[in-house]
């Protein structure tokens, strides 16, 4: 019965302080209400994307938080399925879920060896998706069928580098490539969200869009080279070598991969304030705190990544709290939404 606009501070607050590395399962398991599991599983799903989406109004909020942890499921089934064929079945078979009014039960989670905490979350998150199933069907008809839209496009994108990786031994060859995985994979969700944060994005908008969600894309992709190496995966050619191993002899390999990759999202940095600066935001915007959260998160992962790189690295905030309470004036004063984002803007392309 609380208003969501009082019930997102205490979400917030909750989430800034939540332990991402050691989720609680035995309460997300004990959660029999949809509403309630959105939002308790939202910041162990989303990570970074779980405080803007909270930002946004009630109604989108509910629609990004829904459509998010959809195409969580689908990484998790690309991601910790035991061959492509498996996660290539999986995916189809989860995205025709969507081809009727009310989607059947997902395939079955993957079950890995030994999966670590988060990835446990996310195996918890599809096998609890008759939950989020239950809000997604309070959605209206229209919104639905654009997250049936946004879950199939994913799910086919997928499917398609699946391809790709298998015929190329699992290595995206060039920087075109990588590209075209940002826009037809996981860059789709990044879409979605902005769309809800900025409105229509088509016309001379729509570039500027597909450029964050390569600077966003391409923040997962540089932060998961070890991991994905050790899954048999690696975004850049200097990597083929060390597929299936990593460790201390792919250390100077891996540094050039994540300089260069970084080198290739942080040129795309100009397109967030330009897509904030042309939407009708008004001077009272939750979704411009949005924005400026989204960036911010952005901006401390690529810190992080120019340190484990070995580049010099500059200052910005660190920890959730922070970047939470640097973002909420940016919802009722334009110009802090502006200084801010020009800073990381400048920040970005100096380190590009």
């Amino acid at each position: 019965m609380v208003p969501f606009s009082i019930r997102r501070m205490w979400l917030l607050a909750r989430g800034a302080f939540v332990n991402r590395d050691q989720p609680p399962f035995a309460q997300l398991a004990a959660i029999e209400d949809p509403e309630r599991f959105i939002w308790a599983i939202l910041p162990h799903a989303a990570r970074s994307f779980a405080p803007s989406i909270l930002l946004l109004p009630e109604n989108s909020a509910r629609v990004a938080a829904v459509g998010y942890l959809y195409a969580r499921m689908l990484d998790t089934y690309e991601d910790l399925s035991d061959s492509p064929l498996t996660s290539q079945e999986a995916l189809s078979s989860f995205a025709q879920r969507f081809a009727t009014d009310r989607p059947g039960p997902p395939p079955r989670a993957p079950a890995p060896i030994d999966p670590d905490p988060r990835d446990r979350a996310h195996l918890m998150l599809i096998d609890r998706c008759g939950l989020v199933d239950e809000v997604y069907m309070q959605l209206d008809r229209e919104t639905r069928d654009r997250i049936a839209l946004l879950i199939t496009s994913m799910a086919s994108g997928m499917i398609e580098f699946s391809g790709v990786f298998e015929a190329q031994d699992g290595v995206l060859r060039d920087e075109q490539q990588v590209l075209d995985y940002c826009h037809r994979v996981i860059g789709l969700p990044v879409l979605f969200v902005m769309e809800l944060l900025l409105g229509d994005l088509s016309g001379e908008h729509h570039r500027d869009a597909l450029e964050v969600s390569e600077l966003i894309q391409l923040a997962n992709i540089t932060r998961d080279i070890e991991k994905d190496l050790l899954r048999g995966v690696a975004y850049h050619p200097a990597l083929e070598p060390h597929l299936g191993s990593g460790g201390a002899e792919a250390a100077a390999d891996v540094a050039k991969a994540r300089r260069e990759l970084m080198l290739l999202a942080t040129r795309r940095s100009p397109s967030f304030r330009r897509l904030v600066d042309s939407a009708d935001l008004g001077w009272l915007s939750p979704a411009r705190a949005a924005a400026v959260m989204m960036m911010l998160f952005t901006d401390r992962h690529y810190r992080e990544c120019a340190a484990a790189a070995g580049m010099e690295t500059w200052s910005g905030p660190r920890r959730m709290p922070m970047m939470v309470f640097v973002s909420l004036p940016a919802a009722v004063v334009p110009w802090w939404a502006e200084r801010i984002l020009l800073r990381v803007e400048k920040d970005l392309l100096s380190a590009a």
